[in-house]
C-alpha cells in the first residue's frame, strides 16, 4: 500500500507539459462560445438554433474533458478565460457591437494572463 501511496507523488512522464492539451482547451474554449452565441440567437429565432448551441456547448465540455488528460488543471483551467476573448469578437463580428478602448485593455490582459499561465513548463 505504501508503494502505490509513493507512486502517486512521482510525476508520471505522460503527464509532463503538452501543447495538446492547451490547443484543447481554446477549442473547448472556443465550442462553448459559438454554442452560446446560437443560445442568444435561438432566443429570437428557431429551435433547431438552441439545438445547434446546445450541441456545441456539450462538445466544448467533452473537448474539456479530454484536455485534462495532456496537463495540470492549474494550468489549463484558467485558458477557459478565453471565452471572455471570444465572446468580445463575436460581438463585434455577429452582432456589430463596438469595440472601446477599455474592451481592448482587457483583451490584451486576458490573452497575457493566459499566456503567463499557459506557458508553463515544468
Amino acid at each position: 500500500m505504501n508503494e502505490k501511496l509513493s507512486d502517486l507523488n512521482k510525476p508520471d512522464k505522460t503527464y509532463k507539459y503538452s501543447g495538446i492539451g492547451v490547443a484543447l482547451m481554446v477549442v473547448s474554449s472556443l465550442c462553448a462560445c459559438i454554442g452560446q452565441m446560437f443560445w442568444k440567437l435561438s432566443a429570437t429565432g428557431t429551435l433547431l438554433e438552441l439545438i445547434l448551441g446546445l450541441f456545441l456547448y456539450g462538445v466544448g465540455a467533452v473537448v474539456m474533458l479530454v484536455a485534462y488528460k495532456f496537463g495540470k488543471l492549474s494550468v489549463l483551467q484558467p485558458i477557459m478565460s478565453l471565452n471572455y476573448v471570444f465572446a468580445i469578437v463575436i460581438g463585434i463580428l455577429v452582432f456589430s457591437e463596438t469595440m472601446s478602448a477599455l474592451k481592448v485593455g482587457g483583451i490584451a490582459a486576458v490573452i497575457l494572463g493566459v499566456i503567463l499561465i499557459g506557458g508553463e513548463n515544468e
